[in-house]
């Protein structure tokens, strides 16, 4: 019998929410491939010169002067910082990874974890930042450990909610790498919680996707849980 989750959905019916991005429309697809119609939006001709007359224009809605001196350039600032903050959409999984796959027989396993990391929510706009811990158990392959890194940044430059990040860190690896495992945990707080809404300051969010042996045998997620935890006096 299928579990329904608070939602309604069955479980298996939240994770292809996710993964279609309906938590949030996405541009881009389970595989981190950008979508057609993202491809027309982030084309990079005018786009920062667009930016910036949009922020210009918000400037002076919020009762702002966007000329006097203090904020004659902060259009331009903010235009390079949103391009920065989501230069993900632009990134390749696959020329991400490509070389960085290695013949090896190693059947235990790999954790990169406390792995910084900064997104925006795509609520409000605002960040949320934090720790991401990954771990694979590899099935005759092996990746480069700084690729687990990058995979992570590249999924959080994006606009995204902390739960569709979670699912496509895991989901992305699990594809490239077809391990017997993937287990992804995301530690973060959230500005929108923060400084509006609720006004919670040390309220942390944690989500995590277990795929594979992580999923199926309980010994392997606790020994995942257990070493990522290691040394640490609290979550945090």
């Amino acid at each position: 019998m299928s579990v329904k989750t608070s939602s309604g959905r069955t479980r298996e019916e939240n994770r292809k929410s996710l993964r279609r991005g309906r938590f949030g429309d996405t541009l881009v697809n389970r595989a981190g491939t950008v979508s057609k119609q993202a491809s027309v939006l982030l084309k990079n001709n005018g786009r920062a010169p667009n930016i910036q007359q949009i922020v210009k224009h918000l400037l002076r809605l919020l009762g702002e002067d966007p000329d006097r001196s203090g904020l004659r350039e902060t259009p331009e600032r903010v235009a390079e910082a949103l391009t920065f903050f989501t230069k993900g959409y632009q990134q390749d999984i696959d020329q991400l990874l490509n070389g960085a796959l290695f013949p090896m027989e190693y059947d235990e396993m790999v954790i990169v974890r406390d792995i910084d990391f900064f997104s925006l929510c795509e609520h409000h706009l605002l960040p949320f930042f934090g720790k991401c811990h990954v771990g694979y158990i590899p099935n005759k392959r092996v990746v480069g450990l700084s690729k687990i890194p990058r995979v992570v940044d590249v999924f959080s430059r994006r606009l995204q909610v902390q739960e569709r990040l979670t699912v496509q860190i895991a989901e992305t690896l699990q594809t490239k790498l077809k391990p017997h495992g993937v287990g992804v945990v995301m530690e973060a707080q959230h500005l929108c919680m923060m400084m509006r809404g609720v006004e919670k300051q040390n309220t942390l969010a944690v989500t995590s996707e277990m795929l594979g042996v992580f999923r199926n045998q309980q010994q392997t997620r606790d020994e995942f849980l257990k070493l990522i935890r290691s040394g640490r006096s609290e979550v945090r």
